[in-house]
C-alpha cells in the first residue's frame, strides 16, 4: 500500500515537472508563428531569423546545461529548477520589449539561460521517484512536455495574434512596441504561476547512494571521466542519435508554418493552427508510444529496448521526410503528422536509456551532457540550416521546401544510422553500471 501510495505522489510529481516543461516550450518556440512579422519589423534574412530561433537560445542553454547538472547532482533539484522558471519566464516577457534584432537575441539568450536548469534536474528526479520498469512510460510523459509545449505555443500563439491585432500597442511606460511583441507577455509571466505550484513537492532520495555517506553522494570530475571514457560509444551514439533527431524535427517545426506560408498562400493563423494540431496530436501520440513499446521490448527481456524502438522509429520517419515536396496539400499535412509521429518516438525512450546506464550520483550530469550535444545540433543548427540553404544555396524564399526536405532527411538518416550503431555498446554499458556498483 505504500508503495502505491509512494507511485501516485510521483505521478503527480511528474505532472508539475511536466507543467514546467509545456510552459518552457511554449516561450521557446512562440517564435514559429512570428517569422514573418519579426522579418517585416527588424528587416531581416531568414538566416538572422534562424539565428533567433535557434542558436541565441542553444547558445547559453547548452554552455551552461553541464554546470547546472553538476550542481542537480550535488544540490536541491528542486530549488535549481524555481530559479530557472523564473528567469526564463521574465526573460520571455523581456523579448516583448525588444526594439531591434539584437536586443531580442540577447533576451531570447537569456530564456535559454533559465531553460538550462530544468531537464538536467528533472531528469534525476524522476529516475529517483520511478521504479526502472516504469521510467520509459515516465520519461516520455516527461517528455512529452516538448511536444505539447511546441504545438500549444503555435496555437496559443495564433490566437493570441488575431486578438491583439496589427496596430502597433502603446504601453505607460515604455512607449510603442510591435503588436506581435504583446504574445510576449501573455506567454511569459504565467510561468511566475509553475514557480509557486513547485513548492508542493519534494526533493527525492537519491537512489543508489547511502544518503549518511556523504563521499558517495558527490561524484569527482575524474570519476564521471572515467565513467564516460568506459562507455565512450554508447553515449555517442545516443546522444548524437538524438540530436540529428533533433536537428530534423526543429528544422521541420520552426519553418513550416513558413512553408506554408509562401507556397500555399496560407495566413499565419491557420499555418499555425494546422502545424499546433499535428504536433500536439501526433508527436505526443508518438512520444508516449516510443515509451511504452520500448518499456514493452524491456518487459521480454531486451536489454537495448529503449534503443531500439527509437531507432525504429527514426528510420520510418526517414521515409516521411518526403511529405514536404508533395504540392498536393493533403498529402503534405498526412506526411508531416507521420514525421511528427514517429521523429518523435525516440526522445522518451532515450532520455531513459541515459538514466539506465548512469549511476544516480552523475545522472544529472550525464543528462546535461546529453542535453548539451542534442540542443547544440538540434536547435542551434536545425532552424539555422533552413535559413542558410535558402539564403545561400537556393537564394529563393519560395524553395523553402526543398531546404526543409534536405535538413530533415539529412537528420532523420543520421539518427537512425547512429541508434543502430549504438544498439551493441548499450548492452555492454548496462552491464558496466551493474560492475560499477557492485564495486562502489
Amino acid at each position: 500500500m505504500k508503495a502505491q501510495a509512494s507511485l501516485r505522489y510521483a505521478w503527480y510529481v511528474l505532472g508539475v515537472l511536466l507543467l514546467a516543461y509545456i510552459s518552457s516550450f511554449i516561450d521557446r518556440q512562440i517564435l514559429t508563428l512570428l517569422v514573418k512579422s519579426i522579418k517585416e519589423s527588424f528587416g531581416i534574412s531568414d538566416t538572422q531569423m534562424g539565428l533567433l530561433m535557434g542558436l541565441s537560445f542553444a547558445l547559453f542553454y547548452t554552455l551552461l546545461g553541464i554546470p547546472i547538472g553538476i550542481m542537480a547532482d550535488r544540490m536541491s533539484r528542486k530549488k535549481i529548477i524555481g530559479w530557472g522558471i523564473a528567469i526564463w519566464s521574465l526573460m520571455t516577457a523581456l523579448c516583448g520589449l525588444a526594439g531591434s534584432f539584437s536586443m531580442l537575441f540577447l533576451a531570447r539568450v537569456g530564456v535559454g539561460i533559465g531553460e538550462a536548469t530544468l531537464s538536467p534536474a528533472a531528469y534525476s528526479m524522476i529516475s529517483d521517484y520511478f521504479p526502472k520498469r516504469k521510467l520509459g512510460t515516465a520519461m516520455s510523459i516527461y517528455n512529452m512536455g516538448v511536444y505539447l509545449g511546441s504545438g500549444l505555443s503555435i496555437l496559443i500563439g495564433a490566437a493570441i495574434r488575431a486578438m491583439v491585432g496589427q496596430e502597433n500597442i502603446h504601453i505607460p511606460f515604455v512607449g510603442e512596441i510591435f503588436s506581435w511583441q504583446v504574445i510576449f507577455f501573455y506567454i511569459g509571466l504565467p510561468g511566475l504561476l509553475i514557480v509557486l505550484l513547485l513548492q508542493t513537492i519534494k526533493e527525492p532520495k537519491r537512489k543508489e547512494i547511502d544518503s549518511d555517506d556523504e563521499a558517495l553522494k558527490k561524484a569527482s570530475f575524474f570519476e564521471i571521466s572515467q565513467y564516460f571514457k568506459a562507455n565512450k560509444k554508447t553515449f555517442l551514439c545516443l546522444n548524437f542519435g538524438i540530436a540529428f533527431m533533433s536537428f530534423a524535427s526543429y528544422a521541420s517545426t520552426y519553418w513550416v508554418p513558413t512553408f506554408f506560408n509562401r507556397l500555399h498562400g496560407w495566413s499565419d493563423t491557420k499555418a499555425g493552427v494546422t502545424l499546433g494540431l499535428l504536433i500536439t496530436i501526433f508527436a505526443t501520440l508518438g512520444v508516449v508510444s516510443g515509451g511504452r513499446y520500448a518499456d514493452y521490448l524491456s518487459k521480454k527481456g531486451i536489454t537495448n529496448a529503449k534503443v531500439l524502438a527509437g531507432c525504429g522509429g527514426m528510420v520510418i520517419a526517414t521515409f516521411c521526410t518526403v511529405g514536404v515536396l508533395f504540392s498536393n496539400t493533403t498529402l503534405t499535412i498526412i506526411f508531416i503528422g507521420l514525421f511528427c509521429f514517429f521523429a518523435s518516438f525516440p526522445y522518451g525512450s532515450a532520455t531513459a536509456a541515459i538514466q539506465e546506464i548512469v549511476p544516480n550520483n552523475m545522472r544529472a550530469t550525464f543528462s546535461a551532457f546529453f542535453l548539451f550535444i542534442v540542443n547544440i545540433i538540434g536547435l542551434g543548427l536545425g532552424p539555422l540550416c533552413v535559413g542558410f540553404l535558402n539564403d545561400m544555396v537556393f537564394n529563393d524564399p519560395n524553395k523553402i521546401h526543398y531546404s526543409i526536405f534536405i535538413a530533415e532527411l539529412l537528420g532523420c538518416a543520421m539518427s537512425a544510422t547512429l541508434l543502430f550503431l549504438g544498439l551493441k555498446p548499450f548492452k555492454s554499458s548496462v552491464s558496466y553500471l551493474k560492475q560499477y556498483l557492485t564495486r562502489n
